[in-house]
């Protein structure tokens, strides 16, 4: 019985990180398609969408079989919740990569603006995350995890002086307002995703050292 739930969860292990890579690509290509200006790119994005939303159902059905067949405790427990979490923000943060290539389109027929720097500086901290994180899955490394968490500070930094910049846009040239709504939707997009990287990085904490850090001041490092 032991050696079956070890197979399980082995095949459990392999099918969240396929989830996984298929969002940290789905991610990837929502930036190049706003940066690019890639309508092709935006349109394969929101199409791959639902093999992802398949998957994520796949997932948390072998985690609800292990459950119910094995009963496991201890560590085994702990790895199962925790997936089951991580699963469900994977799954957002594609919805997300989704949301930003619909913003991606709009953009592309309107008139052309500069994208602001700042707007791609959160986009590779959120790539960052979300490859730290699965990183963090994949070797149990509690403390790259914990690194998350702290990008996760700079990235709600960014995203805050978004508005300043959009703000400071509109006040000077008012027919461009449709692109600047945009570009904060898309920074928004993108900082929700650190959000749901960072509670991946707190489950991979709790399933390492036991440890809930959600909602609590994390010691500095």
């Amino acid at each position: 019985m032991a050696q079956h739930l070890e197979r399980e969860i082995e095949k459990l292990k392999f099918s969240v990180l396929q989830v996984g890579t298929l969002v940290e690509e789905a991610v990837r290509d929502s930036v190049r398609s706003f940066s690019e200006k890639d309508l092709g790119l935006a349109e394969q994005i929101i199409a791959n969408d639902e093999k992802i939303d398949q998957l994520e159902v796949e997932v948390e059905e072998e985690c609800l079989k292990i459950l119910a067949l094995h009963q496991p405790v201890a560590i085994d427990l702990r790895y199962i919740i925790a997936v089951l979490k991580i699963n469900n923000d994977l799954e957002r943060i594609a919805d997300l990569a989704v949301n930003i290539a619909s913003r991606t389109k709009f953009l592309a027929e309107k008139s052309e603006i500069t994208l602001p720097i700042s707007l791609f500086t959160i986009a590779e901290k959120v790539e960052t995350m979300l490859k730290m994180s699965l990183d963090s899955l994949v070797n149990s490394d509690a403390n790259k995890a914990k690194s998350v968490l702290v990008a996760d500070d700079e990235v709600d930094d960014l995203h805050s002086n978004m508005y300043k910049i959009a703000r400071a846009k509109i006040e000077s040239d008012p027919s461009k307002i449709d692109q600047w709504f945009n570009v904060i939707g898309i920074s928004r997009y993108l900082e929700r995703a650190a959000d749901h990287t960072t509670n991946i990085a707190e489950d991979v904490i709790y399933l390492v050292d036991g440890e809930i850090t959600r909602h609590s001041q994390l010691d500095k490092l």
